[in-house]
């Protein structure tokens, strides 16, 4: 008897999860290392896949004695609070937390996980959603970012839920599940609290694989619903508004990661206003929060934006 291949039993699985479409659009992208720079996504061009940028990053902090302090400012992991005040929350609600986390790049460098798990340790919540890059480098091997992420994972409560990012490849999917981090790929799940419900979508990468399909994420919504959307990047918030979503997280940006005093940020690669991608926002009547990340992405190292997680709290108004 012949033994099955793995990779052809891993390619069934995905079109089992996800559609057959679907995960034939994703890996066919993520094969095609010509399209890394150009031609794939909202962007024009891509500069976290053009791997001649991370060594001059390097190179420069090197020269100017700075790398040992961006270094440990990658790892200063600081907690942040933020609330959404929603008129239409059912009142068993009242004051359901969310621990966010973004951007964990778990396998940028050592201690990377470590940063992380101090940070959330103790932390009080109800469930964690996770909005992507689970891995540093956009393309090539990610057990590495799975092995940190499963060390990672029994410090976290409650219900997970993630969405996948520009930097994570659709074959992290199984594994991640597998650990018990349940994946919206353009799906939505209800959140039960006492008879009352709210909803949770999440969308497949909006930036560089185009993997999003909000219609059909927002589709199981009812009209009037609580609705809650967990997008890797901020640059759909015009479309997410127009669906009707209350709330959307997103990340990607990572603030700049290097930034001016002040926390200027030289570049936050997204095309969105920059108002949108760190902090609190609002577009319409629609609120949302995109999270500078806990990880560090072409250079491990932060300067004037620290790294983060984010308790968000939603109550009534």
């Amino acid at each position: 008897m012949t033994a099955a291949d793995p990779n052809e039993e891993a390619r069934r699985w995905l079109e089992r999860r996800v559609g057959r479409c679907h995960a034939a659009m994703r890996l066919g992208v993520e094969e095609e290392r010509e399209a890394r720079l150009f031609g794939q996504g909202r962007t024009v061009f891509h500069i976290e896949n053009w791997g001649g940028f991370r060594g001059l990053v390097r190179l420069a902090l090197r020269l100017s004695l700075m790398e040992g302090r961006g270094l440990r400012n990658a790892r200063a992991v600081q907690l942040r609070c933020n609330d959404f005040v929603l008129p239409h929350l059912p009142p068993v609600f009242q004051g359901y937390t969310l621990l966010h986390l973004s951007d964990l790049h778990l396998d940028m460098g050592a201690g990377m996980p470590d940063a992380l798990i101090e940070a959330v340790d103790g932390l009080q919540y109800d469930a964690c959603v996770i909005t992507g890059d689970f891995r540093a480098k956009t393309y090539g091997a990610y057990q590495a970012a799975l092995d940190g992420m499963a060390r990672v994972r029994p410090h976290l409560k409650g219900d997970i839920y993630a969405i996948l990012g520009n930097h994570d490849s659709l074959r992290m999917a199984q594994g991640l599940e597998a650990m018990g981090v349940r994946l919206l790929l353009n799906e939505t799940v209800a959140l039960r609290r006492g008879g009352s419900v709210i909803h949770l979508a999440g969308i497949d990468d909006p930036h560089y694989y185009r993997a999003d399909n909000l219609e059909k994420a927002a589709d199981p919504i009812p009209a009037g619903g609580v609705s809650l959307l967990l997008s890797h990047s901020p640059e759909i918030y015009r479309q997410a508004a127009s669906a009707g979503f209350d709330v959307m997280l997103a990340g990607h940006t990572h603030g700049g990661q290097i930034c001016l005093p002040g926390g200027i940020p030289l570049i936050v690669n997204a095309r969105a206003p920059r108002r949108y991608c760190v902090g609190a926002w609002r577009h319409q009547r629609m609120q949302g929060y995109t999270s500078v990340g806990s990880g560090a992405s072409i250079a491990d190292a932060r300067f004037n934006c620290p790294p983060e997680v984010t308790l968000h709290r939603l109550l009534q108004e």
